[in-house]
């Protein structure tokens, strides 16, 4: 592979920062500079022109995505390439996964090399059967995730007093010592393990490579510490303007920290190739240590801010919009909706549905958030790990699937191992003996005989029946593509659907499907599109107003969102916000672009008047009834067509267009309510516990009783 051909298409910038080879070098890349092809263009560089095994490299990301495109663009490049070589590309807990699995002794720290890797959620849920069987006393249990991560992270003991005077210091022991006897590790242990066991084993990769470094917390870059010693080079590439997960640990000084640490040289790619000027300089309004954004784009189209009324009046908008674009010749997925919080996807979806315009959702919903599936994996987990106790009571015990043993048996049952007290208990028991070869989905649904466990006479029978087959052929195509035996693939399954989810639901984003991207503003970090609209920008929801968010934090986020766009960006506000806690009208942030770059206008809703409509109809089905005898057949077909279009124009059944009658409405999101007042335009309805809302009455949805 000819190298010389990646680094003859790099500007001068990049360029430099790909044959730079200090021995700890930190590039401050700006957004849209082509960060991504510098990070590869250096490995690549690495690879041919210096002769570094890619086995002597350590690649490190934030996101599966990002690591996986790295390896797509490598293998594109030559095919010859071994995944085995690149074991060591990956996120900070998949490569310290591999160090634990491969390289490193855990059974140093009372682990055996099957340990499963576990969810937050399910160390949780650990943590809560602690709390019952040892009858700890423990305060704000509904903050129980964050009060065991400040615990944990108290290293003195003579600060290892509760604040709450509570037993959260002994419940973080328990904790430690239950997650080694069944043989688990949370996110946070994997680091936490890596790092302990890297003091005494040395690791040598000659380059360590960094992506998006600017997202780092404590403990990965502890782990950067500790891969690096004394002898290998470090390659970080970040924005400072884009941290935006402080609420996870990463944090504003990373470039400081190892810039001074390593006495790193400091390079920049400060081009801007993705955004018309006229964005980014409404980006730049959103940075925070003042740094300049250069673009080599025109100024192109002013950003458009519309007043819309609510998101769903924004959606019947969206769906015009987006068909006029789409006609233009635009693809859906260059276009991107973007909004703060993810449940304000369900109106655009609704909507979208109904008009059929293809969209896609990104979420970060995963095989947990389907009830059989959790029920399968913790069956799969205890199968492949018999001391997961926790899990197999779960199976066992669980209310919908199983055998519906009574929890208090189930702990029994395994506890003392006894197969002859549930022929499920016996079957994942002898798992490991029975199942080692197995090489077709079918031989797996066939031993555990799920049929009879997700009960054929349910309603969601079909439903859960698919999905089960979807999962284990899923699970089969995973084992046959990293080329491993089943028992083997089956437990780097487990973990990796664990630390990354699985893609089951089809609800991760795929450029290769032209459709409608929509996702929140987190999601969108690190892609970009032709159109960006970015929704709901009024206090509350852009900035989002709560006790645990970072204004600074919000504002490098909308800055993200701002510099997706590549050369149309629309901002949108709401007049009735359908959300609580946030206020009418824009958001600060629409004042703080120059009002030179901005084009604004208001959403006109349809001026329609109901009562004329329902005169109208009147007289014509009285007009009806006089013509029947003579043309029924035409006129009733004149009459469907006209009462259904102006029922689908006004989205309304006109038959309950009746001032008089009209005293309650139901509403699918607020309930029954009581009619206030209401004109040809506008109806007021006070609703028991969400207080008055006022509706557009062509679009309000209200059904009337």
């Amino acid at each position: 592979m000819h190298y010389q051909k990646e680094i003859d298409r790099l500007n001068e910038y990049q360029k430099e920062a790909v044959l730079d080879e200090s021995d700890a070098c930190i590039v401050n890349a700006n957004v849209g500079s082509g960060k991504t092809t510098v990070l590869i263009s250096k490995i690549v560089y690495l690879h041919y022109a210096k002769n570094i095994s890619y086995k002597d490299m350590i690649v490190l990301t934030f996101t599966n995505k990002a690591a996986n495109e790295i390896k797509e663009r490598l293998l594109a490049l030559d095919d010859s390439i071994q995944l085995d070589e690149l074991k060591g590309f990956g996120t900070f807990h998949s490569v310290a996964l591999h160090l634990l699995k491969d390289r490193l002794s855990v059974e140093k720290i009372g682990y055996t090399k099957g340990f499963l890797v576990i969810e937050p959620e399910e160390e949780l849920d650990i943590a809560m059967e602690i709390i019952q069987e040892e009858k700890l006393t423990i305060k704000y249990k509904n903050r129980l995730k964050k009060r065991l991560e400040q615990a944990n992270a108290i290293e003195r003991e003579e600060e290892k007093i509760s604040k709450y005077s509570d037993d959260i210091f002994k419940l973080v022991q328990l904790l430690i010592e239950e997650k080694i006897k069944q043989n688990k590790m949370s996110f946070s242990d994997i680091l936490e393990s890596v790092n302990i066991l890297l003091e005494d084993t040395i690791i040598t990769p000659k380059w360590i490579i960094i992506d998006e470094v600017q997202d780092s917390d404590n403990k990965q870059l502890e782990f950067i510490d500790r891969l690096k010693g004394s002898d290998a080079k470090l390659f970080a590439v970040g924005d400072p303007n884009q941290v935006i997960y402080s609420w996870r640990g990463s944090t504003l000084n990373v470039f400081y920290t190892l810039k001074h640490r390593y006495k790193a040289k400091e390079l920049s790619l400060p081009i801007n190739y993705r955004s018309s000027s006229s964005i980014l300089e409404a980006a730049r309004c959103f940075l925070l240590d003042g740094s300049e954004l250069k673009g080599i784009r025109e100024s192109g189209n002013k950003i458009i801010v519309k007043n819309q009324y609510n998101s769903f009046n924004e959606a019947c908008y969206l769906v015009d919009r987006i068909k006029e674009i789409h006609n233009s010749g635009v693809r859906y997925s260059d276009i991107a909706i973007f909004y703060r919080l993810q449940n304000q996807s369900q109106v655009f979806e609704g909507v979208f549905s109904k008009n059929n315009i293809p969209y896609e959702v990104s979420m970060k919903k995963n095989i947990r958030d389907i009830p059989v599936l959790n029920w399968m994996i913790k069956l799969f987990r205890f199968a492949v790990n018999p001391n997961d106790s926790s899990s197999g009571v779960y199976v066992l015990s669980n209310k919908d699937y199983g055998e519906r043993i009574k929890e208090a048996t189930a702990r029994k049952i395994v506890r003392e191992q006894n197969i002859e007290k549930s022929e499920l208990y016996m079957k994942m028991y002898k798992f490991l003996n029975e199942c080692s070869e197995i090489i077709k989905s079918e031989e797996i649904y066939d031993y555990f005989e799920f049929d009879k466990y997700i009960r054929p006479t349910a309603s969601t029978y079909k439903e859960d029946k698919e999905a089960i087959c979807t999962l284990l052929n899923i699970i089969m195509t995973y084992v046959q593509e990293k080329q491993m035996k089943f028992l083997d693939g089956l437990r780097d399954f487990v973990n990796s659907s664990a630390l990354y989810g699985v893609n089951i639901l089809q609800k991760d984003i795929s450029s290769d499907t032209d459709s409608i991207k929509l996702m929140t503003l987190h999601a969108s970090k690190g892609l970009e599109f032709s159109y960006v609209f970015i929704t709901g920008v009024n206090y509350g929801l852009i900035p989002l107003s709560t006790r645990d968010i970072e204004e600074e934090e919000e504002m490098r986020l909308f800055f993200v969102g701002i510099t997706r766009a590549k050369d149309y960006l629309e901002l949108s506000y709401y007049t009735n916000p359908d959300y609580q806690r946030v206020a009418s009208g824009e958001s600060r942030y629409i004042h703080m672009i120059p009002s030179k770059l901005i084009e604004s206008e208001d959403v006109k809703s349809s001026n329609v008047n109901l009562k004329e409509l329902k005169k109208q109809i009147q007289e014509a089905k009285n007009e009806y009834k006089k013509e029947e005898a003579a043309n029924e057949a035409v006129v009733r077909e004149v009459m469907e067509v006209t009462e259904s279009e102006i029922e689908a124009a006004v989205g309304i059944d006109i038959e309950t267009v009746n001032e008089e009658e009209v005293k309650l409405a139901r509403h699918k999101k607020y309930g029954t309510g009581k009619v206030l007042k209401e004109d040809d335009m506008m109806i007021e309805v006070e609703f028991e516990n969400y207080g008055v809302k006022e509706f557009i009455k062509a679009f309000s949805e209200l059904e009337f009783l």
